[in-house]
């Protein structure tokens, strides 16, 4: 009798497990877009991008290079005085306005007078 009770919950077992289909979603280039724009990285990613188009559209804006910053922000930092620097003809880089002038020449004011970097 016990064994008859055993087969027959292991067969309900099996029915049940059998209807029972897994959860497939339709496109998974939509769940994928879904992980990515809830994960903490994407969301840090789309801070730094929203300052870094700040900072690329303000010239007035202190952009500090340090030596201790690796290599990647070294790079980025100086790619966005560069571009200040021809889009407004004057970019703040560690506290001091760099301007060019129309000869493509890059100078700073010291005292007044111009000197030429």
């Amino acid at each position: 009798m016990s064994l008859l009770l055993i087969l027959f919950f292991s067969i309900i077992i099996i029915i049940l497990f059998k209807n029972k289909k897994p959860k497939k979603f339709k496109n998974e280039n939509i769940l994928n877009f879904k992980k990515k724009l809830s994960s903490k990285e994407s969301n840090i990613e789309r801070i730094f991008l929203r300052d870094q188009e700040k900072t690329s559209s303000n010239p007035n804006i202190n952009i500090i290079i340090g030596s201790y910053e690796k290599a990647d922000n070294i790079k980025r930092k100086s790619n966005i005085h560069r571009a200040r620097l021809s889009k407004f003809s004057k970019s703040m880089l560690n506290g001091e306005m760099i301007y060019k002038d129309k000869e493509e020449k890059i100078f700073k004011y010291i005292d007044g007078k111009k000197l030429y970097l």
